[in-house]
């Protein structure tokens, strides 16, 4: 996790780098499988589903566990 940085502050799409939902299960990634909504403000990383939170984190956590991109 060395030079990872924090997402910024804004939104995304995330995506589970696991390719099953076992491995998502495992993982403890399986509300956000196989890939959610991305908000990150006020040091925190709230994933959601059809507009409803299904899980958070803080932001190195979700740089580092799932593949981000810019929504």
């Amino acid at each position: 996790m060395k030079n990872v940085k924090p997402l910024k502050d804004g939104k995304y799409t995330a995506k589970c780098k696991q390719t099953t939902i076992l491995a998502a299960v495992a993982a403890g990634h399986s509300h956000v499988f196989p890939m959610a909504d991305l908000i990150v403000s006020n040091g925190w990383a709230r994933f959601y589903k059809g507009g409803k939170e299904v899980w958070s984190c803080n932001p190195t956590y979700a740089a580092v566990h799932f593949e981000v991109h810019q929504a």
